[in-house]
């Protein structure tokens, strides 16, 4: 069996939702049933390619709690993935 190292707050991650649906956002924390995220974007396809948009557009709030049973699948981003959305949530260019 492979042992995974878990994942840190702040590390950015992409999750796949059982409803098909694919973010990109921070990773805060988790317990038995949720993971809590922050700042969340969707993927979405445009004229240039693969877009970031706002995940909920009228929230007041940056921190989610997800059920655990909502998500298909969480990884590690790729590092041009996290730079690009760490660039837009923040404004600060990493490459």
């Amino acid at each position: 069996m492979l042992m995974k190292k878990p994942i840190v707050a702040g590390t950015v991650v992409s999750i796949k939702l059982i409803n098909g649906e694919e973010i990109i956002t921070r990773y805060d924390d988790e317990d038995a049933d949720t993971v809590t995220i922050n700042r969340p974007l969707a993927l979405t396809m445009n004229g240039q390619g693969l877009g970031m948009i706002p995940w909920l557009f009228l929230g007041d709030q940056d921190t989610f709690p997800i059920k655990k049973s909502h998500i298909f699948v969480m990884v590690i981003s790729k590092k041009e993935a996290a730079d690009q959305y760490m660039e837009g949530t923040t404004g600060i260019a990493l490459r």
